[in-house]
């Protein structure tokens, strides 16, 4: 018992359910974004506002490809809003953050020994470096 306890109770199991619960949140922003405001939008250019009127009868069976056509919509206009709103401005700010890091060790010539930048002595193999 103490073992699943353990398991339960590790960084990455609770970073993984508050991201779950962040996602279903976000979830439900983008997809009312993407009902109310885009598929009006894509209606008032392309005529009709849905699709799921659209269907293939053979015999008795009907085949709704009107609701695909729906979900096929639906999803690429909730990546595009993902990609766009959260995923580009992400790296974005990643890419600046990785440039901005500060150097502030170096390896040794002699010995390849990680030394600080500023350092003019080796303090593994004693050798003179010039500073950075």
């Amino acid at each position: 018992m103490s073992g699943f306890k353990k398991f339960l109770m590790q960084g990455n199991v609770i970073d993984l359910a508050v991201a779950v619960v962040i996602g279903a949140a976000f979830n439900s922003i983008v997809s009312s974004f993407v009902s109310h405001l885009l598929t009006p939008l894509i209606s008032a250019f392309g005529g009709l506002p849905d699709f799921s009127s659209l269907k293939i009868t053979v015999g008795r069976a009907n085949f709704m490809y009107g609701e695909f056509i729906n979900a096929v919509i639906s999803f690429l206009l909730i990546a595009a809003i993902v990609y766009f709103l959260v995923v580009k401005p992400y790296n974005h700010y990643r890419n600046r953050a990785a440039t901005r890091a500060e150097i502030t060790h170096r390896n040794c010539p002699e010995c390849l020994s990680e030394i600080p930048s500023a350092a003019t002595r080796c303090a593994h193999c004693c050798a003179e470096v010039a500073p950075a």
